[in-house]
């Protein structure tokens, strides 16, 4: 028996997870948004059942649908809130990237979730790329040896245009800048193959080319782990005159390895002193070519998270797991607000703590 779905919010990233839904076979009950017109627009492009309900309002949807799985794909600085009425209506939940705008709205996320027994998946897609599937599988078989240092490098472009189709990008209420919507996803990957636990962050951040927004488009940070390795982040929305890359470079004493491309979906490096592979043949084998900077991840991420439903386990990308890339992007923000190092783990910071930063 497929599982009741449910989508809230039919803004630019609803597409790759109502394909998702389709392409798991989830019967989707409704879908739910503020503005007709979008919920239209989206039953509309997939052809969806006459027996797809619209809603304006969320919380009566639940409460007529009562669904098993719901998305949340509103702005930012709603997930919280969306996230814990859904739990307390009994559903299994993915969240978009960031789970929440603040550590104390995470933590009763977490919370909440263990004692009502739902799935709560933060949407960090990029983990099921083939291409990072493939290093994640190089980082637990030890390929590496010790971590010495990685980068995650996200030069990409965002212009006006693209934050006056919704006025609440770029805003410290609703969203953060660069580091927290355009950059996250990068971040979780360095965090996790690095080994999670960080001691300390310092970080630079600035807004230099998008005086129509309040956050940053430019962050830079290193970043020293608990394993004593190193990161160094550096993410923009400058860069003239379209999207140029995201990287992710992994060096280790015996391994070396770069992903690239537009989702970090491609392998470009590989080298390792066990030379249990061909480096041409994994970089051939473990290449995607997606339409877009959102990748192929969604299908996969859902099919795990369904999984992880019907077998009552995690699911491979947790809420714990989408604190932690939330924590290290605010920690980044504390850093460079207060001109010195912040040391981990965080128990309170949120992105309004930084309202009027670049003003």
């Amino acid at each position: 028996m497929s599982l009741k779905y449910a989508l809230i919010g039919c803004g630019r990233i609803s597409p790759n997870h109502i394909a998702a839904a389709i392409e798991n076979n989830l019967e989707i009950v409704a879908i739910c948004d503020l503005l007709h017109e979008k919920m239209e627009e989206k039953f509309n492009n997939f052809n969806l059942q006459p027996t797809t309900k619209q809603y304006l309002d969320y919380k009566e949807m639940l409460k007529d649908e009562k669904p098993d799985l719901v998305a949340i794909c509103t702005e930012s600085g709603s997930h919280a809130q969306i996230a814990l009425d859904c739990i307390d209506f009994g559903c299994n939940i993915i969240i978009e990237k960031p789970i929440a705008l603040s550590l104390e709205d995470a933590d009763e996320i977490i919370k909440r979730a263990n004692e009502k027994h739902v799935k709560v998946s933060a949407c960090h897609q990029n983990r099921f790329n083939k291409s990072i599937q493939k290093i994640r599988e190089a980082v637990e078989e030890n390929r590496f040896g010790r971590m010495l240092h990685g980068t995650a490098n996200i030069r990409w472009n965002r212009g006006e245009n693209y934050y006056k189709q919704a006025p609440w990008r770029g805003s410290w209420e609703q969203d953060g800048g660069a580091l927290m919507n355009q950059c996250i996803h990068n971040i979780d990957l360095l965090r996790w193959m690095m080994g999670d636990d960080i001691v300390e962050v310092i970080g630079m951040t600035d807004n230099l080319n998008h005086d129509y927004i309040e956050a940053e488009d430019l962050g830079l940070a290193l970043v020293k782990f608990v394993n004593g390795s190193y990161g160094v982040i550096e993410g923009t929305t400058n860069i003239f005159p379209k999207n140029l890359e995201e990287t992710l470079y992994l060096f280790g004493e015996k391994g070396t390895v770069k992903a690239g491309g537009k989702s970090v979906n491609i392998i470009e490096e590989w080298h390792f002193a066990d030379n249990l592979d061909n480096p041409d043949e994994v970089k051939e084998k473990y290449h995607e070519n997606p339409p877009s900077v959102y990748g192929f991840g969604h299908i996969p991420l859902y099919t795990d998270v369904i999984v992880a439903i019907q077998t009552d386990r995690d699911p491979y990308v947790t809420a714990e797991d989408g604190r932690r890339a939330l924590e290290l992007v605010l920690a980044i923000y504390k850093s460079a607000a207060e001109g010195k190092s912040v040391r981990l783990p965080m128990d309170k910071c949120s992105t309004i703590d930084f309202k009027g930063r670049f003003n």
